[in-house]
């Protein structure tokens, strides 16, 4: 267990690092791909809600400080959608080929609807028309994109564990 938190926590910070210096300078139609944020969910979908909740906390962490933004805004939706995704990973969707695109899909809507919530409450100067409207389908796209070869790569260095093993003390109905 202590390698795969090695592993992931190296793979989310050079993730974060990429994310930083490379990711944000790429802008089609107002958006740029989330790197980190695929990372952090192939990692979730992989090792489970526990694991991933942690890792999205650790990345958003790293993310706010690399780019001086809000302190703990980014950690606050990483965690819940990496803590989701794991939920996701564990009960339903562990062996699915459509799972890490699902859930990418879905938490790149979250995430744009929490970040502009988060925003609004905080006071901060955000246009809902250019977070939904302008950038919301190109970022999903970019991300989209990202997701095969991203999950490729999380699912080698961290390959899926089996689950029943992790289950065998549960208590089973008799009868």
């Amino acid at each position: 267990m202590t390698l795969d938190a090695v592993k992931a926590g190296v793979l989310l910070f050079a993730a974060a690092i990429v994310q930083v210096s490379i990711m944000q300078s790429i802008s089609v139609f107002g958006a740029s791909p989330n790197l980190l944020l695929v990372t952090l969910l192939s990692i979730a979908l992989l090792r489970g809600a526990l694991f991933g909740a942690v890792c999205g906390f650790f990345a958003g962490l790293v993310l706010d400080t690399a780019t001086l933004g809000t302190l703990g805004l980014t950690s606050l939706l990483l965690t819940v959608g990496a803590y989701w995704i794991g939920r996701y990973g564990e009960t339903t969707g562990r062996d699915r080929g459509h799972a890490p695109y699902v859930s990418v899909a879905v938490v790149t809507v979250l995430y744009a609807l929490g970040a502009l919530g988060l925003h609004f409450m905080l006071g901060d100067a955000v246009s809902a028309r250019v977070v939904l409207v302008d950038a919301l389908v190109p970022g999903l796209i970019f991300n989209l994109l990202l997701t095969a070869p991203v999950y490729a790569l999380t699912r080698r260095l961290l390959p899926p564990r089996d689950w029943s093993a992790e289950r065998s003390g549960e208590v089973s109905l008799l009868g």
